[in-house]
């Protein structure tokens, strides 16, 4: 458990996150919900986007953005804590004639987004960096308009216990909770926090969401590559073992208690 408390945690989190930002660009971005994942095509989780007012949180360079205006979204809002992910995503838009709302700030606190206003709510590998997930996922409730709903993405929880040792994997992690401190992570400070399945949803169904859908699945094999090696973190034989990812698609009632 860290002692770092949600400043210094953020604080961290900016400053890695704008080093690492050209490395992920264009990294976890419609179609794709993230490794070894269904994509949007096959799934259909967000359906007909034409004329939907959308909010991405963690909009990271944009793409996901980029992606819906071209699918017909006309109303399209941003939040990434990162300066450079902002940087990368507002030129990214208005090189293809894009309008977007776009906000520099944690997911955790509201920076002028609207209430009661969006369609749908998206986020691919960018919720479970909350350093408040209960606070993140009110947020996102209230953003919705009633009967609205919100799709998210992470790594599956059990992924981080698999490990590959002499020539096998093996459970190396306790399935647990934790909060974990890497100074080395991708060559930069980094704080993760690690939770269960049951957390996201339990926190989920406290804000109000009624849980649509839950998509953990078989790997897709098609994002392998002919030069990985076993013991890479995004494997196809250790997505085959684990899914590397799930989705979840959840609803904000129509009619409000």
């Amino acid at each position: 458990m860290s002692d770092l408390d949600q400043a210094a945690m953020l604080s961290i989190n900016r400053a890695g996150w704008d080093v690492i930002a050209p490395r992920f660009y264009g990294a976890a971005a419609l179609p794709k919900y993230g490794p070894f994942a269904q994509t949007e095509d096959t799934l259909n989780l967000l359906g007909d986007v034409s004329d939907q007012t959308v909010l991405e949180i963690g909009c990271g360079s944009g793409h996901s953005l980029l992606y819906l205006a071209q699918h017909g979204a006309n109303d399209l809002w941003g939040i990434d804590l990162s300066t450079k992910q902002i940087e990368f995503a507002q030129a990214l838009l208005q090189e293809h004639g894009v309008s977007a709302h776009l906000f520099n700030a944690p997911m955790e606190t509201n920076p002028g987004i609207p209430a009661n206003h969006f369609d749908f709510v998206l986020s691919l590998y960018s919720l479970g960096w909350t350093t408040d997930l209960d606070a993140t996922l009110a947020l996102v409730y209230s953003y919705l308009k009633p009967g609205g709903f919100y799709v998210f993405s992470w790594e599956h929880p059990f992924y981080s216990c698999l490990d590959y040792e002499s020539g096998a994997y093996v459970v190396k992690e306790r399935y647990r909770e934790q909060i974990r401190v890497s100074h080395t992570w991708n060559g930069v400070s980094i704080v993760m926090h690690q939770r269960q399945m049951s957390t996201f949803i339990n926190s989920a169904l406290t804000a109000g969401f009624q849980i649509e859908r839950l998509v953990e699945g078989e790997a897709n094999l098609e994002q392998g590559s002919e030069v990985e090696s076993p013991d890479q973190w995004y494997s196809s034989e250790r997505a085959q073992l684990v899914p590397p990812t799930f989705v979840l698609k959840l609803r904000k009632p129509a009619v409000q208690r």
